[in-house]
């Protein structure tokens, strides 16, 4: 099948954050060769935004061509495929051209497709295409929701925390300060505290992603450094105000990317689910009301077992133009 096929040639191009140029060409050549008014929007050297159109776009499909690291290299069975990307989100990449070609066929030119550099890392993107929308009225983002609705996503805030101190032989600890010590110890606070839940949304989460610092096991360590991501259900400046009253100024703390909580559209006939990971859907307001939907399941995502049903992806590319064919018929989602 076509839909099969061009998502193994999607898994085989390695597009992690930072190295996107292959994918964008190949996709630029393939979107192309199908008829669409193509463009290439550079978000930094070697790196670029594909922009897809037919006619004035009413209805986008959207996602992004990064993948998290390290590269997984394509395989297959007869229930699966696997691989790096193939659930986040490179099947999904396939179903929305997919969909995107059956509408075309259907005569439909009020089409659309946006695939974005850098969403796993801060929506570099999506930030750039926000900047010059296309007059759509919706827009329809794929992530992996096992091709459910998703109502609504907690906020995120990533953070990095740096302690300094003062180096010293390892013999004579009394002559240095440990930063080490000084930040696990904030780290430990952290841990402990209570963070809120809400009735959609569910509970609030911290995890601390990167922990390191020091040179040699004799030295008494005059620096360390973490990176820690909130999953938030309160607005970012309420939970920054959390962290800097556990910190108490023992430690530096640099905000590095936040994203808020975002409630998208529901359509009437399809199943609902509320999801914890955040997407380029806050990034993307001036394309119109999202969507947030695509085959595959989160809890595959970024692990060494990535993988998508083939009877999933069917469906999802199905799901896609259900959806958008309803969009354009003018139903209103709730």
């Amino acid at each position: 099948m076509r839909l099969f096929e061009l998502t193994r040639r999607l898994i085989e191009i390695e597009s992690i954050t930072g190295n996107e140029e292959q994918i964008a060409f190949f996709v630029r050549d393939y979107l192309e060769d199908l008829g669409y008014r193509v463009t290439l929007q550079e978000a930094a050297p070697e790196r670029y935004n594909v922009q897809a159109f037919l006619g004035a776009p009413a209805v986008v499909f959207t996602t992004h061509l990064d993948t998290v690291p390290p590269y997984i290299a394509f395989r297959e069975d007869e229930q699966f495929i696997y691989g790096r990307g193939a659930c986040d989100a490179k099947g999904i990449m396939a179903a929305q051209i997919e969909a995107a070609e059956q509408l075309r066929a259907d005569g439909e030119s009020r089409i659309g497709l946006l695939f974005v550099v850098g969403e796993e890392r801060n929506s570099a993107g999506a930030v750039l295409a926000n900047r010059n929308p296309p007059g759509s009225r919706y827009y329809i983002d794929g992530e992996p929701t096992e091709n459910r609705l998703a109502l609504a996503s907690k906020g995120s805030l990533r953070v990095e925390m740096v302690a300094r101190g003062r180096s010293a032989h390892s013999a004579y600890p009394e002559q240095g300060e440990s930063a080490i010590l000084k930040l696990l110890d904030v780290l430990q606070d952290l841990r402990k505290l209570d963070l809120p839940s809400d009735p959609e949304l569910g509970k609030s989460s911290c995890n601390i992603g990167v922990l390191e610092g020091g040179t040699k096991p004799n030295v008494i360590p005059d620096f360390a450094r973490a990176e820690v991501m909130f999953r938030s259900v309160e607005p970012p400046g309420r939970l920054k105000e959390r962290l800097e009253a556990a910190v108490r100024g023992r430690c530096e703390i640099h905000y590095r990317f936040e994203v808020p909580i975002v409630r998208m559209g529901v359509m009437e006939g399809f199943e609902t689910t509320v999801v914890s990971f955040a997407s380029d859907v806050p990034f993307l307001n001036r394309w119109g009301k999202p969507f947030l939907v695509g085959p595959g399941s989160i809890l595959d995502a970024h692990t060494d077992h990535e993988r998508l049903s083939k009877q999933e992806l069917v469906a999802g590319a199905d799901l896609y133009l259900r959806l958008a064919r309803r969009l354009l018929a003018g139903e209103t989602p709730s």
